[in-house]
């Protein structure tokens, strides 16, 4: 790890302990990216009704005082799914399945409208979280150069991982339907169930799950990196942290 080009946190533990495996970097703060949409997964959870159909649409309200509303951009990682459904209407329950399963920010942005940037950012206090905070939607460009951001780090993201997967029911199905399995769980064996979620802009590369090995208790691993690798081969140390975990642990 010494000589990855930045910083790179790994969080090891078996579910809900204070004490970890392994740790290393652990309270360093990195830009959040799509690991942001745990704490608005557990929001929407505690807070909306999930079944209420809610307009889809690409314009925002931004975090920045006295900013004009902003609008959301297709980008080629978002969830084409919902997208098409731009204009029309959708369940907030499918909308943050999206935002998880195909880590849709248009999904994202549309949950945090109607949760509530401070309910969302309340999460990380209640499961205990010390440095994380959310600011500001996905794209908010306004926000962003009024210094508003979003920011984790490898402790708190396994702090709320755990709460999340210890209350169980649907946030827990929904993590552990995540589609992203590219970095983290290409590392472990094939079919190794998981509840996760990865997050990634350029120079960032996050994965966060609770990793639940057949007939072994659960045990939650994080990975945040902020380096100057290429994604693929921030990717591929991911799935080797993965792949020690793996082997250290279960084998």
């Amino acid at each position: 790890m010494g000589a990855v080009p930045g910083t790179v946190s790994i969080w090891c533990a078996p579910v809900g302990a204070r004490d970890p495996w392994y740790a290393r970097e652990e309270h360093a703060i990195h830009y959040a990216a799509s690991t942001m949409k745990i704490a608005v997964l557990a929001a929407a959870h505690r807070a909306l009704d999930l079944d209420a159909p809610v307009p889809v649409i690409d314009q925002f309200r931004s975090a920045a005082p006295g900013a004009p509303p902003y609008r959301l951009g297709r980008a080629s990682d978002d969830d084409p799914i919902v997208w098409d459904r731009l204009g029309g209407t959708a369940p907030l329950r499918w909308l943050a399945e999206r935002m998880i399963v195909r880590s849709s920010n248009l999904a994202t942005n549309i949950v945090i409208g109607h949760v509530g940037i401070p309910a969302a950012d309340r999460e990380w206090r209640l499961a205990g979280a010390r440095y994380s905070r959310i600011q500001r939607g996905i794209e908010d460009a306004a926000a962003r150069a009024a210094g508003l951001t979003n920011e984790v780090t490898a402790a708190d993201l396994a702090a709320l991982l755990d709460r999340v997967v210890l209350t169980g029911g649907w946030p827990l199905a929904t993590l552990a339907a995540q589609e992203h399995r590219d970095d983290l769980a290409a590392g472990l064996p094939a079919g190794t169930r998981m509840a996760a979620k990865s997050g990634w802009v350029t120079g960032v590369r996050h994965g966060a799950a609770v990793v639940f090995p057949a007939g072994r208790p659960p045990y939650t691993l994080v990975v945040c990196t902020t380096t100057t690798l290429p994604d693929a081969a921030a990717r591929a140390l991911l799935a080797r942290v993965a792949a020690a975990s793996w082997a250290d642990l279960v084998e």
